[in-house]
């Protein structure tokens, strides 16, 4: 194992870190015993970026990053430090210099769009009644649920907030697709990948939620790129 690198997984908005849990328990039964997950304040990119990069700066040694949603575009912020080998991207958002997650959506407004409301203090949900539906309509409705009641709303101000220089661009790349995704729109992830030029993209018949209904193929992606980087 001490040849594995540390994978460090983002999560995105209306999720913390254990959104990752079937995926830290797939990747530890693997044999990675080097997994971190980021605990985004998710108050703007240049915060999350910020606290991803602290993160990925305490590992001595290579480092894969996997973002979902909203975190992939915390990794194209933040992954251009010198020990990240390889950018994962599950049913995320990879914005170029100069583009936002809302600019982005904007062009395909996802399926759920009218599911999400701001609350008096400017920061917006999805709906606790809609989350099922929305955000994870392959899970059981017990883990929807919770899901829905955890949920971390971000403000509204964060889906403004543009990339600078994309690490995309200098890094190897995968993508998953969510072909049934409701909060990004499948073609704006078919977009996405497409530009970036990835070593990998796959499209599993899943929600925006794949990383908790398809943790397997998550990680079938996720170790492609680590055998691919760091041998």
């Amino acid at each position: 194992m001490a040849d594995k690198p540390t994978i460090v997984l983002v999560h995105g908005f209306w999720g913390g870190a254990a959104h990752w849990a079937n995926v830290i328990v797939e990747l530890n039964k693997r044999g990675y015993d080097k997994i971190r997950a980021v605990e985004n304040p998710l108050t703007s990119l240049a915060d999350d970026a910020e606290r991803t990069r602290k993160m990925v700066e305490q590992v001595d040694g290579p480092v894969v990053l996997v973002g979902h949603s909203y975190g992939g575009a915390v990794i194209t912020e933040a992954g251009d430090l010198p020990n990240v080998k390889a950018l994962v991207y599950i049913a995320a958002f990879a914005p170029d210099a100069g583009e936002s997650p809302g600019q982005i959506s904007q062009e395909h407004p996802p399926a759920a769009f009218e599911n999400i409301a701001p609350d008096s203090d400017g920061y917006l949900w999805v709906k606790q009644d809609k989350f099922h539906e929305s955000f994870a309509q392959d899970l059981a409705p017990d883990e929807a649920l919770v899901m829905a009641v955890t949920q971390k709303a971000p403000p509204a101000s964060t889906f403004g907030d543009t990339v600078t220089a994309p690490a995309w661009r200098v890094k190897p790349c995968w993508y998953q697709v969510s072909t049934q995704d409701r909060m990004i729109h499948p073609d704006n992830e078919r977009r996405m990948a497409q530009r970036m030029e990835p070593r990998e993209t796959i499209e599993l018949d899943a929600s925006h939620a794949s990383l908790a209904s398809r943790p397997a193929e998550v990680c079938d992606l996720i170790e492609h790129a680590v055998r691919e980087t760091t041998g």
